[in-house]
């Protein structure tokens, strides 16, 4: 069976953003280096702009931050980023929000499960072969066959229930 494993828990309050970050932007940096591609300034400080926390960042929020340091930002720019990010693996699209959260296992592609808590916006993210397999499964059976998947499922993190209880 395929490997089950705990891409992105959920973090809690106390959690060090900044040491994520530094992860995020070292493990970037030697991925284009091991493939031979260029991680840009502006490429970089996207990814840096969606790992400055654990909420999903929609791509305009995006813009405003770059506009802030950089008034020549323009849409075109941003969403230039966001495809080479997803495509190498260094960002995922979460399609429900329109917005985007770092990946902490960009080396190994994955197709993953994205738990979003409705509280925090906070995402925790699996990569779980039997869900995966389970879902192909119960897609033959319809003759249908699953050529992208993403499941998102919305509820509330154990921090955010703990403040309901």
């Amino acid at each position: 069976m395929s490997k089950n494993k705990v891409i992105s828990p959920f973090k809690p309050a106390s959690h060090k953003h900044q040491d994520c970050l530094r992860a995020a932007i070292v493990a970037a940096k030697n991925h284009c280096d091991a493939v031979g591609i260029r991680l840009t300034p502006i490429r970089q400080r996207v990814l840096e702009l969606i790992w400055q926390d654990h909420e999903p960042v929609k791509a305009y929020d995006i813009l405003d931050k770059l506009k802030q340091s950089k008034s020549s930002s323009a849409p075109p720019t941003v969403y230039r980023a966001l495809e080479f990010l997803q495509d190498e693996g260094l960002v995922h699209k979460i399609e429900s929000l329109n917005a985007y959260v770092g990946c902490s296992d960009p080396k190994n592609i994955h197709k993953g499960q994205f738990f979003i808590c409705h509280d925090c916006s906070f995402v925790a993210e699996l990569d779980d072969g039997e869900i995966r397999h389970l879902l192909q499964k119960k897609a033959k059976r319809f003759g249908f066959e699953i050529n992208d998947e993403m499941v998102e499922i919305k509820g509330y993190c154990q921090e955010c229930r703990g403040l309901k209880e």
